[in-house]
């Protein structure tokens, strides 16, 4: 027997070197993989990056070897997570400011914006994340007590939605704004009771961009770190790829830069924001593709949001007779920006709430698409629409939608729509017509984790469990269908699916490792989760 175990231990060697040396191995894992029949694996092989090999546990031990072997114990695996509508240097840029979300009040708001200004003491005093709706009067505030606080310090607070701001008097003239002031496409608020007469300082949609103007630039640091934090975050959540709704050829270029020297891993879709200037820049240079980054679409503001009013409906709101809401960017040149469009490679993505600026947009796709093949434009919201208007999405156009958009306002929606709600957040009708659904959070509008975007849209309730039955439960999706819509249809939207979206081999090996399993948890369980490591081409990040 001793003169046989050196030669049962030179077989078996020798059998460790007939296996194929990989990176990385993955076994005794519940891998869901979402492939064409969404079927379930053990294990993978990781090489260069990407996926060689998707098996089982025995399978896979018995072809490769590597030195870096996880066992996952049974833990759950999904492709990388896919955010199809976020505000990615957004959501960096929010963490240099004041943190306005969340507030139950006014006053709480003005406490917070005296605590940071006490630590951080700035010459241009910023601020986002309010939302009157979360509050017991649920009206816009005035900037009365900011010009009695700040008299010398311009001030401006975002709207949790991006679509409003409140400012003081000394952002206020420093803008240029007074009584004569005149802006397309927004609002000017003013108001002649309670106690106030004048300009209150809401400033709704287009004009908000006077008060940028005068914001002082972020420098290279800033947006560096802005970049960095953003991407902190996302990977902690198990994103690997972000579609950013909206950045200039700048901010473009700079993730192009630290992608390249390693100093930034998230994969970005970068949506083009809508300037003659930008525009006229990509369309002439044509797409830009890397590994990690992708940049082939042009993002445009329909309308408004709702929570503001700003939402361009087809009837006058429930709750303000004579008010319609407001186009950003006017329906002319929506056609005539479509029409470009569609004699270039670049994708169309438009943001469309209300019901009139959503049939507005549907048609100037159908126009100029008709007769072009694979164009995948979106509809990014696809909010409120009236039920004829849903069969437009039958030819090839993509809802870009965010479920938890659905529970933070379901609240207060009904109010603004009447009957019209029947036709909102209508997530599974869109699904059935489009074919998919691409799936995102809208962050920094609404909070950054991946789970809570499952939960609203399987469950249809906020984080308390209400309503107990689910708000609008028939347009509720599977959980097959919302992982789908945060992994492979995300990815076809952005034209990525033959690199990304699913575990196979061939493509780039991203993919997340749970501390729950979201297929499989009690729904009350499903926004506790945890990605517990997320990986991108092979590498814990």
């Amino acid at each position: 027997m001793k003169k046989l175990l050196p030669i049962l231990l030179v077989l078996l060697s020798g059998c460790e070197l007939m296996k194929e040396k990989v990176d990385l191995i993955i076994v005794n894992a519940t891998v869901y993989t979402v492939n064409d029949e969404f079927s379930k694996a053990q294990a993978f092989a990781v090489q260069d990056g990407k996926f060689i090999a998707v098996g089982t546990t025995d399978e896979i031990r018995d072809k490769y070897t590597s030195d870096q072997l996880i066992d996952a114990d049974g833990r759950a695996i999904t492709p990388g997570l896919i955010d199809a509508h976020c505000h990615f240097y957004g959501l960096g840029l929010n963490q240099q400011l004041v943190n306005l979300v969340g507030t139950t009040s006014f006053e709480e708001v003005l406490e917070r914006v005296n605590e940071f200004h006490a630590t951080n003491p700035k010459t241009f005093l910023r601020g986002r994340g309010w939302d009157q709706n979360d509050w017991e009067v649920k009206e816009f505030p005035t900037k009365t007590e900011l010009d009695t606080l700040f008299p010398d310090i311009p001030v401006a607070l975002e709207r949790v939605d991006g679509h409003a701001y409140l400012v003081n008097q000394k952002a206020l003239d420093m803008a240029g704004i007074d009584w004569s002031t005149k802006v397309e496409g927004g609002e000017i608020e003013k108001k002649w009771k309670d106690g106030f007469s004048g300009i209150t300082g809401i400033l709704i949609d287009n004009p908000m961009a006077l008060i940028d103007s005068i914001m002082p630039s972020p420098t290279l640091g800033d947006k560096i770190k802005a970049l960095k934090d953003a991407e902190r975050i996302c990977l902690n959540h198990g994103l690997t790829t972000v579609n950013d709704a909206g950045i200039d050829r700048n901010t473009i270029e700079l993730i192009d830069s630290l992608q390249q020297v390693d100093e930034l891993s998230i994969r970005v879709y970068a949506m083009v924001s809508n300037t003659k200037e930008d525009v006229d820049y990509f369309i002439n240079k044509g797409p830009i593709k890397t590994d990690r980054l992708n940049v082939r679409s042009i993002k445009v503001y329909g309308d408004g949001a709702l929570g503001s009013r700003g939402a361009a409906l087809k009837e006058p709101y429930s709750d303000l007779p004579g008010h319609f809401g407001a186009m950003v960017t006017p329906v002319e040149e929506i056609e005539s920006l479509a029409n470009r469009l569609a004699l270039s490679e670049y994708q169309m993505n438009t943001h469309a709430i209300g019901d009139s600026a959503n049939i507005a947009v549907l048609r100037a796709y159908k126009k100029v698409l008709d007769g072009k093949e694979d164009r995948r434009w979106k509809i990014e919201h696809a909010q409120i629409l009236t039920e004829g208007d849903f069969d437009y999405f039958e030819d090839g156009i993509i809802p870009s939608v965010q479920p938890t958009h659905a529970t933070s306002d379901m609240y207060w929606a009904e109010d603004r729509l009447g009957e019209r709600i029947n036709g909102a957040y209508a997530y599974k009708t869109l699904l059935n017509k489009a074919g998919m659904v691409a799936l995102g959070t809208d962050f920094p509008v609404e909070d950054v984790s991946p789970f809570l975007t499952f939960y609203a849209a399987v469950s249809r309730k906020d984080i308390s469990g209400f309503p107990k039955e689910g708000f609008q439960v028939e347009e509720a999706l599977s959980r097959e269908e919302t992982l789908k819509g945060m992994t492979i249809w995300a990815a076809y939207s952005n034209f990525e699916e033959d690199e990304k979206g699913s575990i196979e081999p061939g493509k780039f090996a991203d993919f997340v490792i749970y501390d729950k399993d979201m297929m499989t948890v009690p729904l009350e369980e499903i926004p506790t989760i945890r990605a517990e490591q997320t990986f991108i081409n092979g590498v814990v990040r």
